[in-house]
């Protein structure tokens, strides 16, 4: 008979027998499981760490930040009043890169590493190239998730549980698999009352006839000979009414890193399966074009070439014909892996046979090969993957169908979002959707479907429930990308940045969640804002001050001012006046609650075309019993915000920044102050 030592021996080597190791049973538990590599996902993840949350972050692509370090270098916003929080902050860490103070324009590789910096910053645990496989799922709780190692075959699967997850993908793979109402394609303009969603036959992006052209682009293979077939990409169904919904996808493309540096370059090459059929529509629109005397450049008409720092590009479609693949996506979000492997493929192929179309193809004009033939691709980007971007910008996959759902009224400001906690501010943006055949005049033409570009409003809220799944489906998913929204306003909505800010949200919401033992439905959404508010980059940095010049109560305008509406501008508008003019003033007032360190930023927009800004612009501030006066260039600026040294300011202090016209000539802008705390 065993002693009674012996027996305590036996249990504790059972028990120790029976405990699930991660290192051997491939089992894994924390608070918070973000799924999803974008820049939502690695904002998220950091964000439910600085709250003091275990969190693991499933990627998975080989590389961190989705489409901002993957091409997207100029960034979609509108409005940078509405970037905010960890958002902002994103931008000026990419700023420090560029000796500014933000920097909006940038190379993919100093947004990757700065998407890394997060991550190690928190040493947050990363599981690279994996993938889902399961949810287990019990009532409206997801217990956990099993995933694969994509790079791996001969890897066990791992599984994961936590107690909230949050789908920071492109394509709400995870929503999906949890059971969440979700969509896809456009709706109808009829279910929510809009008026962009649907079919839309509108101009932008638009093949010939147009208001500047009369020639037109034979949709035939054989040209005016309807049974040759239709040119590659263009469709066979007929044109549906305007407005009906259906379930295609606006299109997709990947965002180009090219270069004309010699030095730094590396030539487009004939890829392989090139087919130059595929591009028939765009060498009959050069031609036509060329034939009426038309001098044609490549950023004018088929492509555009936004320049990044140290010469570099950020391509995106353009016109008629161009990167994007119109019709080839609708597959996508509801594909296997294998499905949308095959589709980004695709893409690839058809991106790398259209540059080496316009640089070889004898049907091209002299004019436009040479001017192609003169980029290449930046031979220190993407180094890994034949200097091609990594990420499909995929515009667009599955939506949502949440607690709340935003709509084109949203967008237009007819309706305010209840309860919110971020802000976009970009136009309603679809690209186009199909190429169809019409007939006008007796003449068969190809015609572009689903561009849709309507903006002229300013920063709407985005409310909190449009990021949680209907509490009968769900109770501990958030979804900040794959978000609850109509077509048209995802359109404006699906943003970077917008998605940085949604997804810091997410993360800080699914902690409350996790500490007050409620659905994400039910946290304190009053604390949640409160916290947005007061700790933006949750590490005890001070929120910036602002002062716009739309606030009466912070603006002191004196003399002759005008409003403009100036790309770049904060808020709703900026106002300038001409710096000739005599007794224009305008003071900004900035009221200090907390003491500490910070820097007065002036902000200036975009200038005015074809009226200069004025050489200079004289920034004098006022601070108790002290002044400074600060001159700054503005012919030859290079950024958006003119920067004072930081000073000490006590809590109870208003600082005033004030500019007044000089007689030179000109004009000077008065849009927005910030004061901007010390960094901790």
């Amino acid at each position: 008979m065993l002693n009674r030592h012996a027996l305590l021996l036996l249990l504790s080597l059972a028990l120790l027998s029976n405990c699930q190791q991660p290192e051997t049973t491939n089992r894994y538990d924390y608070d918070i499981c973000v799924y999803g590599g974008s820049s939502a996902g690695v904002i998220a993840a950091y964000a439910a760490a600085k709250m003091g949350k275990s969190v693991l972050l499933i990627a998975p692509d080989r590389h961190l930040g989705g489409l901002s370090s993957g091409g997207l270098g100029a960034t979609d916003i509108g409005n940078k009043y509405a970037v905010t929080g960890l958002s902002r902050d994103f931008y000026r860490r990419l700023g420090d890169e560029y000796d500014r103070m933000e920097a909006w324009t940038f190379e993919p590789h100093k947004a990757e590493q700065v998407f890394l910096d997060y991550i190690q910053e928190e040493d947050v645990e990363v599981w690279y190239e994996h993938r889902l496989t399961k949810v287990r799922k019990k009532g409206t709780v997801i217990q956990g998730v099993t995933v694969e190692d994509a790079s791996k075959t001969d890897v066990p699967e791992r599984s994961v549980k936590a107690r909230q997850f949050i789908d920071a993908t492109y394509v709400g793979d995870l929503l999906a698999m949890a059971g969440v109402s979700y969509t896809t394609g456009r709706e109808p303009n009829n279910l929510y009352k809009e008026t962009l969603n649907g079919v839309q036959l509108l101009e932008d992006n638009q093949f010939p006839p147009n208001s500047k052209e009369t020639i037109f682009v034979d949709p035939y293979r054989i040209e005016g000979d309807s049974t040759s077939g239709l040119c590659w990409g263009i469709s066979p169904e007929p044109l549906a009414p305007r407005g009906s919904g259906d379930n295609k996808i606006q299109a997709y493309n990947y965002r180009l890193c090219l270069t004309q540096d010699t030095t730094n370059q590396v030539p487009f090459e004939r890829p392989a399966g090139y087919d130059s059929t595929k591009y028939e529509l765009l060498r009959r629109l050069i031609q036509a074009r060329d034939g009426i005397g038309w001098k044609q450049k490549l950023g004018w008409f088929y492509l555009r070439i936004v320049p990044m720092p140290n010469g570099k590009t950020d391509v995106n479609n353009k016109g008629p014909f161009s990167t994007d693949m119109i019709g080839e996506n609708y597959d996508y979000p509801e594909g296997s892996y294998e499905q949308r492997a095959a589709i980004e493929a695709a893409h690839e192929s058809y991106i790398r046979g259209l540059l080496y179309f316009l640089c070889h193809d004898p049907g091209i004009t002299p004019e436009v090969r040479a001017e192609m033939s003169s980029w290449g691709w930046a031979k220190d980007e993407f180094t890994d993957n034949d200097y091609f971007p990594y990420k499909l910008y995929i515009r667009e996959a599955r939506r949502m169908i949440g607690e709340y759902v935003m709509t084109e009224h949203h967008c237009r400001g007819d309706s305010i979002a209840p309860g919110a906690i971020g802000m976009a501010a970009y136009n309603m943006d679809s690209h186009n959707c199909q190429r169809v055949v019409v007939h006008e005049n007796g003449k068969a033409m190809v015609r572009n479907e689903g561009d849709v570009q309507v903006g002229g409003f300013p920063p709407y809220p985005i409310a909190y429930h449009a990021l949680t799944p209907k509490r009968e489906e769900c109770t501990n998913l958030l979804v900040p990308v794959c978000l609850s929204a109509s077509h048209i306003a995802y359109g404006s909505i699906r943003m970077e940045p917008v998605f940085m800010v949604l997804a810091q949200a997410a993360a800080m919401a699914a902690s409350m969640a996790i500490d007050q033992r409620s659905s994400v439905q039910e946290i304190d959404l009053p604390k949640l804002q409160k916290q947005l508010a007061e700790n933006p980059y949750l590490d005890g940095t001070l929120p910036d001050i602002l002062s716009d010049n739309e606030d009466q109560r912070r603006a002191i305008i004196t003399g002759e001012w005008e409003q403009h509406n100036l790309g770049g501008r904060y808020k709703k508008y900026a106002l300038i006046t001409n710096n000739e003019l005599e007794g224009a003033s305008a003071t900004f007032l900035l009221p200090v609650e907390r003491s500490g360190r910070y820097k007065v930023a002036y902000y200036i927009p975009q200038p005015m075309k074809p009226a200069p800004w004025a050489d200079s612009l004289h920034i004098q501030t006022t601070y108790g019993k002290e002044k400074a006066r600060e001159t700054f260039s503005l012919s030859e600026r290079d950024r958006e915000w003119l920067e004072l040294p930081y000073r000490d300011f006590r809590a109870g202090d208003t600082v005033k920044v004030s500019v007044q016209t000089t007689g030179s000539p000109g004009w000077i802008p008065a849009d927005a102050v910030l004061l901007v705390a010390e960094k901790n």
